[in-house]
Formats: structure tokens, sequence, C-alpha cells
């Protein structure tokens, strides 16, 4: 049994609660999701709080068995989010266990971010002043073409995994599924962030909004030709059976 368990905290006061995956897969707390794969609780210590997130499977399907496991694809993209400036959950613990080279159970451990909702729920109970979008939007944009910058693709931007504090600072988190790509696949798949992103604007923001994103994404003031190009895909882009179809389309097409 191969175990990889590590703990941040240099201070050594969450060792006797997070010190060994045995004791966190032990814990009890707040039951915020559970699915095949990995639960999610909340557990309090002092006056702090920390979501633990247990994985029982590497992923799902055929990546049971190869590729990487979903939870160290999450602990490698918040570390990275950090490294790139990006604001992200703060790790605390974070491993896994593996037997004759399979994957057996993982964990990774966050600290709270204070006074945060996710940007689905804000959108969806409050309406917001243009100032205050925009403000969201341009953080958003900017971490976004971060992320893509260093070829780097999220894979999941839904606005759940997206949260604001009171201040509206943004921060990205829950990002298992990131990976780094390069050449035309990394531009497909950039398109496909992007209307993740977009997919849940246009429940809520005009077009002028949802305009004004993607001018601060590309760091523009108007649309050139090649951003037009983009900006046509991401529209174009409306099912999964579009999504098929187009593959091949935009894989060999060389243009941007």
């Amino acid at each position: 049994m191969k175990n990889t368990w590590q703990v941040t905290d240099s201070s050594g006061q969450l060792r006797h609660i997070f010190g060994n995956l045995h004791a966190v897969f032990g814990l009890q707390g707040q039951k915020i999701t559970q699915d095949k794969v990995s639960d999610v609780i909340k557990v309090k210590h002092g006056n702090l709080y920390y979501y633990v997130k247990r994985y029982t499977s590497a992923g799902k399907g055929i990546k049971k068995f190869i590729g990487k496991p979903r939870v160290q694809g999450e602990w490698e993209s918040l570390q990275r989010f950090a490294q790139w400036g990006i604001p992200t959950a703060n790790l605390i613990g974070f491993g896994l266990e593996k037997k004759w080279g399979l994957f057996q159970r993982g964990a990774i451990i966050t600290k709270e971010i204070a006074n945060t909702k996710n940007l689905a729920q804000l959108a969806a109970q409050y309406n917001f002043p243009n100032s205050v979008i925009k403000t969201i939007s341009a953080q958003l944009a900017e971490h976004t073409r971060n992320l893509h910058t260093h070829c780097f693709i999220h894979n999941d931007l839904k606005w759940r995994n997206i949260l604001i504090d009171n201040h509206y600072q943004v921060y990205l988190i829950d990002c298992p599924l990131g990976d780094f790509w390069q050449g035309q696949i990394l531009r497909y798949r950039i398109v496909r962030d992007l209307k993740t992103l977009d997919d849940h604007a246009k429940k809520y923001l005009t077009r002028t909004q949802r305009l004004r994103f993607f001018l601060q994404y590309v760091h523009s003031p108007q649309l050139t030709v090649e951003h037009k190009v983009l900006l046509t895909r991401l529209l174009q882009r409306r099912s999964r059976r579009h999504d098929q179809q187009s593959n091949l389309s935009l894989i060999f097409n060389k243009s941007y």
C-alpha cells in the first residue's frame, strides 16, 4: 500500500485531525454533496471551517483505471492557481492511497473562504447593478485568460465553481479535470471553457454585458477579425451533437 498524504499546516495544530487518510475518512461533519466518486463534508475546528472532499474512485468509466486520479488533478489545479496568482481555496491536506498501482482512496482538504457564495447562487438571488457586474466580469475574464495563457483548460467552468466574497473578489475552485493542451486542441478547448461560462451568462446578462466580458478576456477595446472568428465559434456551440460535428473542423482549421 502506497500512501502520499501531506498536511500543509506548518504549526502542526491540524495534524491531529487531518494527520492521515484513515483519520480523514473517519471524520464526521455537515454533508455538502455525495456521488459515486466522492463526498464532501464541512468540518469545524476552533472558529474555522474546512471542506473535506473524499474520493473512493479515481474517476468515472475508463478513468477509474488509466490516467491521473481526480483527487490528484484537483489538488494540483489549486496549487497551480495559487502559483499563477489566481485567488483560490487554501490547501490544507491532500493525498491518496494506491495498492498494486491502483487507486484505492484519496482526499483533499481546503480552508473555507469566508463570506463567499458561488456565482450561480448570487445570480439567482440578487439583481446586481452594472458596476458590480463589471467588477466581477473583469476579474473572471482575467483569471480565465490567465489559465489559457498557461495552456491550461479548466474543463468545468460552471458558475457554481466560481466564488464571490463580500468585496466582490472572484475565486476559482473545484478543478479536478483541469489539464494542459497545445495547438488546435487547446484552441478548441478554450472555446469549450468560454462556452461553459456563457451558457450561464446568457440566463442573467445582456448581450452587451456578455460582449464586454469577451472583450475583457481578449484584452481589446474592440473586436478584431481574429476575435470575431473566436466569438463566432463560441456562439455556434449549441449542443453536444454540434460539438461532435464541429470537432474535426475546429481541429484542422488553421485559423484561430
